[in-house]
């Protein structure tokens, strides 16, 4: 076991009670998740409480950044608003699930996770702006002679969910090297083009991999840092060199609530959006003061969250390991940019139907791209607030000129 993970009580399980346990909660697609959310009446909301206390849910990973910086730097109180200390909740199916039961009303959730739940369980829940760009790798052990994609060929690779960014710039660059992604049991045998992919919950895939039971994984931060310090990991790429500036994590909310209270919104999207003004500006802060070293909304220790956060062309050997081929594109390991822009949600939509998923898929092919560009995503809230802070738009992936739209590029 490595180090880290061991003192953090991060372990792989390879029992197959584990797994399935494991399967239940993070299989989104293959049964457990949608049986959950079928059994609510009309995949509804849960009633929340009327009180008008923002309560958070989140991961403990770089991807919730700002509902963290929100709350750490009173952005709520100052817009007059009263926030519980965020919880923190181990997986992605597990907070699919509270956020239904209505234990939270903001969370960040995986975008295609999103309209997962809108079109396939018809859950209300609304896109209200990005949490941040850029933010994720895919780790590989350094012992296993991987030096490109197409060296993944008959190898096992982990990725968080299978609706996620992650799966889909995956199997983007598995396709774009020639490989095949296939799902199949751990102990079936692989042809030489084919890379097996699992579910496995971020924390548990540092210690997965010191363990060699992957070959690698791909995942947001700062579960990569972690993977290059104490887990015999080295990046083989980030996904941002992939996608440039993409998104991963959106900041959610129910569709009920919004409607029934347009103004308390519009006071949590001014402080999220604050809250990603200030950690881009200010990202070796924002890591000690969300590290267990600071105000302890992560597990890991300062040096692996700020590692997360800071470490990214200015380290000549990710530069000549080819983990960043895109130098020009100006990225940081991990930005906070807010808008939500159409052209990505399209994009997702389009390469979903291209990439492989665990469960019953069809409702993928019924999504009209364009039609889920305007309903998925509310833009009134955060473009108010963009308003209102327009700091916004000294970002380097902001086109001054015309701020609210972009052509996506995606590059191997």
């Amino acid at each position: 076991m490595c180090r880290l993970c061991a003192e953090f009580g991060l372990t792989y399980h390879s029992s197959r009670k584990d797994l399935s346990r494991r399967e239940v909660l993070d299989g989104l697609a293959a049964g457990g998740l949608a049986a959950s959310l079928a059994a609510w009446p009309k995949a509804a909301f849960a009633d929340t409480p009327d009180d008008e206390v923002v309560r958070i849910g989140y991961l403990p990973i770089t991807d919730a950044t700002a509902l963290l910086v929100a709350h750490a730097k009173g952005f709520f109180e100052a817009e007059g608003l009263k926030a519980e200390k965020p919880v923190l909740v181990r997986g992605w199916a597990p907070i699919v699930e509270a956020f239904v039961a209505g234990k939270f009303n903001l969370v960040h959730l995986l975008k295609p996770v999103a309209f997962w739940m809108r079109y396939n369980n018809h859950v209300p829940v609304k896109v209200m702006a990005w949490a941040h760009t850029n933010g994720s790798a895919l780790v590989v052990g350094k012992g296993t002679n991987i030096n490109s994609f197409s060296d993944l060929g008959g190898k096992q690779i982990a990725v968080p969910f299978w609706y996620s960014i992650h799966n889909i710039v995956l199997q983007y660059a598995l396709r774009q090297s020639g490989l095949t992604p296939v799902i199949k049991p751990q102990d079936a045998p692989l042809k030489a083009n084919e890379t097996n992919l699992q579910v496995l919950a971020p924390p548990d895939m540092p210690p997965a991999l010191a363990a060699h039971k992957i070959a690698g994984y791909i995942v947001a931060e700062p579960f990569n840092a972690m993977g290059e310090l104490a887990a015999g990991g080295k990046i083989l790429r980030f996904t941002g060199d992939i996608w440039k500036n993409h998104p991963c994590c959106v900041v959610c909310m129910p569709q009920p609530l919004i409607e029934r209270k347009p103004e308390w919104t519009q006071k949590v999207i001014n402080a999220i959006v604050r809250a990603e003004i200030y950690a881009s500006q200010h990202k070796a802060e924002v890591a000690e003061l969300l590290s267990r070293d600071g105000a302890g909304y992560l597990p890991m220790p300062a040096p692996v969250v700020k590692r997360a956060m800071t470490l990214y062309t200015d380290n000549p050997s990710y530069l000549s390991s080819g983990a960043i081929k895109h130098p020009d594109w100006h990225n940081g390991r991990i930005d906070f940019q807010p808008w939500p822009y159409p052209s990505a949600t399209r994009t997702i939509v389009e390469a979903m139907n291209k990439t492989l998923v665990a469960g019953d898929r069809t409702f993928l092919a019924k999504l009209d791209p364009d039609f889920v560009v305007k309903d998925l995503v509310n833009y009134d809230f955060v473009r108010n607030a963009l308003t209102r802070y327009p700091d916004w738009k000294r970002d380097p992936s902001v086109n001054a000129s015309d701020p609210y739209a972009r052509a996506e590029v995606l590059a191997l």
